[in-house]
């Protein structure tokens, strides 16, 4: 009895009863559960994971085709707006041309309405210039006598001069 005071047997002994519990017991068994109930979840997780990875590039790959798809409109929407304004440009230049001919042909008449009435007024002042002329003339160089024989003369031609 002398291996009884060893303590490595004891302690062998020990072990041995342990896992002797351990196997009673089924702790094996119920640790492989445990590591295969936690290789199901992570196996699980990465499932997700790789679920949600793919919903990822789905959503980025239709966000990139949103994109572009917004790019493209946006520049069909900057290009047809500067068809529009150079169209807008234009109309306004054609639109102000038509103005400005307008406007100089209403100058144009105005300036030969005004030289019509200058015209009119300078043949009216010259004519009753002329005519104030021929009175002063007359009146200095025909006397009553005279006068009376131009005045018989020209009852005279009257009738003629009516038909």
């Amino acid at each position: 009895m002398e291996f009884l005071r060893d303590p490595e047997i004891w302690v062998a002994l020990g072990f041995v009863i342990v896992v002797g519990i351990f196997l009673w017991q089924r702790v094996p068994a119920f640790i492989a559960g445990l590591l295969d109930q936690r290789a199901a979840a992570i196996s699980k997780e990465l499932d997700e994971a790789k679920r949600l990875r793919e919903e990822a590039a789905a959503l980025l790959a239709d966000y990139k085709r949103k994109a572009a798809s917004a790019e493209k409109e946006a520049e069909s929407i900057v290009t047809e707006a500067r068809a529009e304004a150079e169209r807008f440009a234009s109309e306004a230049r054609t639109q102000l041309t038509a103005q400005i001919e307008r406007r100089a042909q209403q100058a144009q008449d105005k300036i030969a309405q005004a030289e019509a009435q200058a015209t009119a007024e300078i043949r009216a002042l010259a004519a009753d210039a002329a005519a104030a002329a021929a009175e002063k003339l007359i009146a200095t160089r025909i006397d009553e006598k005279r006068a009376g024989a131009l005045i018989d003369q020209s009852i005279k031609e009257l009738p003629s001069k009516l038909n």
